[in-house]
């Protein structure tokens, strides 16, 4: 199995809010997760928008994880280099 760290969207139309997830990369979008690491909300305020735990982020790269590029545009503005 391949996981990788990607967005799972929730939220209504035109309010969407992200899960930041690791996933087989086979599965849909909004399938079954691995396990949950954080959330991004575009709405929110600046300090509010990306939310998520490092190490748990840090422990899946070190495992082998791919991470999307948009994941890794969201980390970076959170200063975590991936």
């Amino acid at each position: 199995m391949s996981a990788t760290i990607r967005l799972k969207r929730f939220g209504t139309k035109k309010r969407p809010y992200y899960r930041i997830v690791v996933m087989d990369n086979r599965a849909p979008r909004d399938g079954k997760t691995i396990e949950e690491l954080g959330f991004y909300h575009p709405i929110e305020a600046e300090d509010k928008q990306i939310v998520f735990n490092q190490d748990k982020v840090r422990a899946w790269i070190d495992k082998g994880v791919n991470v999307s590029d948009t994941v890794r545009g969201i980390l970076n503005k959170k200063n975590f280099a991936v």
